[in-house]
């Protein structure tokens, strides 16, 4: 009944403060913001809880490997929010995800290799992605940020009730869909243009080095040190990869113009 309690309030308590920060600050902050493991983060606590450290542990390292799918979303949308509305770029860079979470699948590096890999992917995908900018604020339905609360809990319910069958190494995988990213770009997309909508997913790929750390620190103690240890370990971890992203960020955004809010 606990995992439960957590699955049903942690879950949307996270992304609705996110949610928050991100319309305060604007589109790049609030896609790095949500670079955080908001949803794969407790996705592994439960698992943890449920089924064990060892199976959890498997899940860290495929939620890990599942940073190079995210970062084959962003550029994909990115790339494609040029020329088309927000369904289609959502429906190829989401099909994107899924080829190279199938082929994820099948990759079985030990911890340290795939850990540079998944960097080193983000790395090349930053410079991949189209210019993003500013632009004029757009006001939001007041049902939005509901919303979104109410599709990562179901995501978080769907996909810890079927961890059982479709075993540690595909749920970690499908774990990092870039769930809440893709509902604000979309968003960004629809309201304000691809510009913003690349900021989402510039900034998402900027927070995604704490995630790689985090999911690094997952699988590397959780059979070792156990939950406590794992998971404050994790949390300090990509706190502090966060705090760099964001200077990172900014130093990249020091040539752009100062604009407004979104």
């Amino acid at each position: 009944m606990s995992s439960l309690v957590l699955k049903l309030f942690l879950t949307p308590a996270l992304i609705g403060v996110a949610s928050l920060a991100g319309r305060r600050w604007g589109p790049g902050v609030s896609g790095w913001l949500v670079g955080l493991p908001f949803t794969s983060g407790p996705i592994v606590l439960f698992l943890t809880l449920d089924h064990g450290a060892a199976f959890a542990a498997a899940a860290a390292a495929g939620t890990l490997a599942g940073g190079i799918s995210q970062a084959a979303f962003c550029v994909a949308y990115g790339r494609l929010a040029r020329r088309w509305h927000w369904p289609p770029a959502l429906f190829g860079s989401s099909l994107l995800f899924a080829a190279s979470t199938a082929a994820l699948q099948h990759l079985d590096l030990p911890l340290m290799p795939l850990t540079l890999a998944v960097l080193a992917v983000l790395a090349v995908a930053l410079r991949l992605m189209p210019a993003s900018g500013e632009a004029p604020a757009a006001s939001l339905p007041r049902w939005d940020i509901p919303a979104r609360m109410g599709l990562a809990t179901a995501f978080v319910l769907l996909l810890t009730g079927l961890a059982p069958a479709l075993g540690p190494r595909l749920t970690g995988l499908l774990a990092p869909y870039p769930l809440y990213a893709a509902i604000l770009a979309v968003f960004a997309h629809h309201l304000q243009g691809p510009i913003p909508a690349a900021g989402v997913l510039r900034g998402l790929l900027f927070g995604l080095f704490a995630f790689a750390g985090c999911f690094f620190t997952l699988a590397a103690l959780l059979e070792r040190g156990g939950i406590a240890v794992a998971f404050s370990a994790a949390i300090a971890v990509a706190l502090a990869v966060q705090a760099g992203s964001l200077w990172a960020m900014q130093q990249g955004g020091r040539s752009r113009p100062a604009g407004t809010r979104s």
